[in-house]
């Protein structure tokens, strides 16, 4: 890598400067609200180089916007050509090689094109492309190939305004700030250009610039796809999403993405949360260095995850890797809410020491905790297959109306994933969710609300990634160990109620739910044993866990009762055989053996799980036991199972003092008649 010192920024020519992107956008263009606001984000350095500066924030106001470019239409209308024509000549040129039967042979050509027209229309259009490059179940290889290189490879603009940038955000020319500057950019993306450098005090970072014009760009281009959003919604009927809500929505974050300083606190927002996981590392931020448009981190040495052989070449898993990821996007959505939404393969590194990093901190969003809680419920019905419940979750997430009657609406969902799901939970991935989802969404007045947009691309995005490492990759089945694990732990209320609605319904345990959840919560790394018992424990005993602790009660009598039967069966039938009598086993009842099995199996699935000591269990007994809860629940299984007793011998005798008809007394079997009382269920 070719590192030098850097140049003096050179006197820009009026052309150059026309198009820089003035650090006081609000008085170039009244289509941006920018808040101007002293920095208080420069911690103290051991350099002697802390610049006085002003940090501007950025803010999308839509209505600002449409207000000054409906002053302007020729402006927005020759924009809006300029998109559109473009992608109808390329359609023209698919059309015509499949017309002639020319597509495989100019394939290499058309991906070209796309590369370069997508380039050519900027920042909001590279980042479609980028999103589809991670899609090898979507876009052929070659199509591809193309569209990784605007991850990291597009054209750089001009030194000359780069090193201006860092002159006009840190107060001095670059060569004055850095030790070192890469003569040439690194890499370059969307929205800037990234050099390789190295602070006066010997740490080795990345300089990362703007691109100039990029807000005034980004600006138009979501204005023309805000009015195309609003008429498609005015005069589409089968579009029932707010398109406009999901336009404003990534308009905001691309905004928030253009302002490198809130990129610095998201960075550091991230380490917080997710740096102190094993094997997952975050750069820091060196804020002395750092504006609007220049970011200084620290320097990443690393290779992109779909690089497999340079990988493999290191001894690295990565396999393994996409776990990582998997389970770290799991904590950013379902646990901390703050989460990264743009994972593509160039901001995601696989480190020499065998670590993951996270790279450009830009585009990130949060979702509220009901949200959080929805979606791990969404994610238990969908695997279990409860689709009234996932029919609910729904609701309650905002893609259906509250007085949308679910009636028609839970057989649809029946038909549609159970196609979707296959035979296992292994089966599953997002895209058959989301292109099922989709499909329903023409029948029924499903709508996307604008949070989950994000969502859908960052999961969609991190699935791609793996799809390219292992074909057979499915982030559904890594997910559902860690929900398992949420379940058993959490002690939020949502959650509580969604584990007890999980395993009873209409007062019946379902025994191979608990088993299922036991057995992935296992596997997943984070997953305490101990810590599943005691919360279990409190909250069995607490004013929340009233309606468990009614429902083991019944459990607990079914099966002592069950227990009782199968020893007096096993006790009366051994001796019968003995002395010479004929015995019917056929009477057995073998189907009161499920719930015995079960708890043999639940057993079993905890003696296997990690960090079990049955020794604790007998320290934690005691202490249950003592509990006035444990009291009041053992008196009422000492009457239900008296009760149960009372009425099976009751009725046994009643029908023992009956002749059969059309038979004698003498023809009675000797063996007692099967109990008419209901047998535990399975499910």
């Amino acid at each position: 890598m070719n590192v030098t010192n850097a140049k003096p920024a050179a006197p820009l020519s009026a052309k150059q400067e026309t198009a820089i992107d003035s650090p006081y956008l609000a008085d170039r263009n009244p289509s941006l609200s920018v808040v101007v606001t002293e920095d208080e984000t420069a911690a103290p350095s051991k350099a002697p180089f802390v610049p006085p500066r002003r940090s501007e924030e950025l803010r999308y106001d839509p209505d600002t916007i449409a207000a000054y470019y409906s002053q302007r239409p020729f402006r927005a209308w020759t924009r809006a050509l300029g998109i559109f024509l473009p992608f109808i000549f390329f359609g023209l040129r698919l059309w015509w090689n499949r017309f002639t039967g020319n597509v495989e042979g100019d394939q290499q050509g058309q991906a070209i094109h796309l590369r370069e027209m997508l380039t050519r229309l900027g920042p909001a259009f590279i980042k479609v492309g980028q999103a589809l490059s991670t899609r090898p179940d979507l876009v052929p290889p070659v199509y591809l190939d193309e569209l990784t290189k605007l991850q990291d490879q597009l054209p750089p603009f001009p030194n000359e305004i780069a090193f201006q940038f860092i002159q006009e955000e840190l107060g001095d020319r670059p060569d004055v700030i850095y030790a070192e500057l890469s003569e040439l950019p690194i890499a370059a993306a969307s929205l800037g250009q990234v050099y390789k450098g190295k602070l006066k005090t010997g740490e080795t970072v990345a300089v990362k610039v703007q691109r100039p014009g990029l807000a005034q760009s980004i600006t138009l281009d979501m204005y023309i796809l805000r009015g195309l959003a609003n008429w498609a919604m005015q005069n589409i009927k089968r579009v029932k999403s707010d398109l406009v809500a999901i336009t404003d929505e990534l308009a905001t974050r691309i905004f928030e993405e253009m302002d490198y300083t809130q990129e610095g606190h998201n960075a550091e927002r991230f380490a917080e949360l997710y740096g102190h996981l094993p094997e997952i590392y975050v750069p820091c931020i060196y804020w002395q260095y750092t504006g609007r448009r220049v970011l200084t981190m620290e320097w990443i040495t690393g290779t992109k995850l779909t690089q497999l052989e340079e990988i493999k070449a290191q001894g690295i898993d990565a396999t393994h890797l996409i776990d990582l990821g998997v389970q770290c996007s799991l904590r950013q959505l379902l646990e901390s809410g703050f989460f990264h939404a743009d994972p593509h393969p160039g901001n995601l590194l696989a480190m020499a020491d065998g670590k993951l990093a996270y790279l450009d901190f830009g585009m990130m969003s949060e979702i509220q905790p009901y949200q959080r809680y929805g979606l791990i419920e969404a994610i238990v019905h969908l695997v279990n297959r409860d689709f009234e419940g996932l029919a609910n979750d729904y609701v309650n997430l905002g893609f259906l109306s509250p007085t949308i009657d679910l009636a028609p609406i839970i057989p649809a969902l029946s038909e549609v994933f159970n196609d979707a799901l296959g035979a296992s939970v292994a089966e599953i991935n997002i895209k058959s969710i989301t292109d099922k989802l989709s499909g329903l969404m023409y029948d029924y007045p499903f709508q996307v609300p604008a949070f989950f947009a994000l969502i859908i691309r960052s999961l969609v995005t991190l699935e791609g990634i793996a799809i390219r490492v292992d074909p057979d990759f499915k982030v559904l089945s890594k997910a559902y160990p860690y929900v398992a694990k949420r379940l058993l732990t959490d002690s939020a209320p949502e959650l509580r109620s969604s584990l007890s609605d999980l395993l009873f319904k209409e007062g019946s345990f379902r025994w191979n739910r608990l088993e299922n959840l036991l057995k992935n919560a296992r596997n997943n790394q984070d997953y305490n044993l101990d810590l599943a018992i005691d919360q279990a424990a409190d909250f069995l005993f607490s004013e929340r866990g009233e309606f468990i602790r009614a429902n083991l009660v019944n459990e607990i009598i079914k099966g002592l009762d069950i227990l009782g039967q199968t020893v007096w069966h096993n006790l009366t039938y051994g001796l019968r055989e003995r002395v010479g009598l004929t015995v019917d086993r056929s009477t057995f009842p073998n189907e009161n053996q499920q719930t015995l099995d079960h708890v043999r199996r639940i057993w079993n699935i905890l003696r296997e799980t990690r960090g079990f000591d049955q020794n604790k269990l007998f320290v934690i007994l005691p202490r249950l036991l003592a509990r006035p809860e444990t009291q009041q629940m053992g008196q009422q299984v000492v009457g239900g199972l008296a009760q149960r007793v009372a009425v099976r011998l009751l009725r046994e005798f009643l029908l023992a003092s009956q002749p059969h008809p059309n038979t004698t007394t003498s023809n009675v079997p000797l063996t007692p008649s099967r109990p008419a009382l209901p047998a535990a269920r399975g499910d």
